[in-house]
């Protein structure tokens, strides 16, 4: 039986990664683009580990074995269905141990070879909290700008062109405002962000830059690493100006008329609504904002919400960042993120030409 350890599954790029966890363990932290297909189910794990803590370690064996058996024929061809061409087949578990030792077994009596990942998820969760710390490229350029300019839709169309970007709130699933997981299901929880953080490092290796959003240290469920809040404080700023009727369009098409039919939408915004008013001290604007959501008018709610709460609020933010700020003005995310390209590529000339002088 071939084990392979976390450094050396880094090394293979044509791979598939089988994660034989319960679906309980799986939703909790994977490695991104590993496919589940569980040896027990939620309440199986449940009742081995009741039997274990009560009965001993034979009896519990003697459980598994009970519920795995009927199942070895359809575990293997669903495993064997996920492959396609070539790739080399790791199958892991929590932390290396009997369950993905036993689906090697199964693979390797039906013909099918496969390598065991030492130490398991486990190990892999140790490898990159130490390794993400030293993974960040010298510089991060942040772009900043009122909520609706469009500054997620400019990072993505950076990255579209090439430049090296970390996106943290669709690692994180979730947006710093009452939309909050809109779209993006439950948000993520702090080992699923550091694994896709950790992804989104590896795939800019070698860039003396990044472009990230100036985000709050806390997104959603998870918290950036301290070196990334450094990296971010200490950056270049770019803070993006577009107009409000603009920026109440941008939000209205992002994040109202792909969702305001679904039978959740209006629940989910009432309670975002709801948090806000408790920290509004303006009665009349808090009537108004109720009688906003009571009237399904969240064109004028997004309205008011921009200008008395979220604008104050992010201004005063921006103090705490020590660079100064490079002002582009935009009619829209498309005309920013072409001026946002050409300032990030005076950046870089800027950077060659002093690395150029000292050599």
């Amino acid at each position: 039986m071939k084990e392979i350890t976390v450094e050396e599954l880094q090394t293979i790029k044509n791979l598939i990664i089988i994660d034989i966890r319960a679906p309980i363990e799986f939703k909790d932290g994977a490695i991104p683009g590993a496919i589940n297909i569980p040896l027990f189910t939620d309440k199986e794990r449940e009742v081995i580990g009741t039997i274990y803590k009560h009965e001993g370690q034979a009896a519990a064996k003697w459980r598994a074995m009970e519920f795995v058996s009927p199942k070895i024929p359809s575990l293997l061809q669903q495993i064997k269905a996920a492959m396609s061409n070539g790739e080399e087949l790791v199958i892991h578990c929590w932390r290396g141990g009997m369950r993905s030792k036993a689906v090697v077994t199964f693979l390797e009596f039906a013909g099918i070879y496969a390598m065991r990942l030492t130490g398991g998820y486990k190990a892999y969760r140790q490898y990159i909290l130490q390794q993400i710390p030293t993974m960040f490229p010298e510089k991060a350029i942040v772009l900043h700008g009122l909520t609706g300019v469009g500054k997620t839709e400019v990072l993505k169309k950076l990255k579209s062109f090439g430049y090296a970007t970390l996106d943290l709130e669709e690692m994180a699933a979730h947006r710093g405002s009452i939309f909050g997981t809109i779209g993006l299901g439950e948000g993520n929880n702090q080992k699923i962000f550091d694994s896709f953080l950790y992804k989104g490092l590896k795939e800019i290796q070698g860039s003396t830059h990044f472009v990230m959003e100036a985000e709050s240290k806390r997104i959603g469920k998870a918290v950036q690493p301290e070196e990334l809040m450094d990296k971010k404080m200490k950056g270049i700023n770019i803070y993006i100006h577009t107009r409000i009727e603009q920026r109440v369009k941008q939000l209205v098409n992002e994040y109202v008329l792909p969702y305001q039919n679904e039978p959740w939408y209006h629940d989910q915004i009432s309670i975002g609504i709801e948090k806000i008013l408790r920290r509004i001290k303006d009665n009349e604007m808090k009537k108004v904002l109720v009688q906003c959501i009571e009237n399904k008018d969240y064109q004028e709610m997004i309205g008011i919400l921009l200008e008395h709460y979220y604008d104050p609020r992010y201004d005063h933010a921006t103090l705490e960042y020590e660079g100064k700020f490079i002002d582009v003005y935009a009619e829209d995310f498309n005309d920013a993120s072409i001026k946002v390209m050409e300032e990030v590529d005076k950046l870089l000339v800027k950077k060659n030409e002093v690395l150029e002088g000292q050599i």
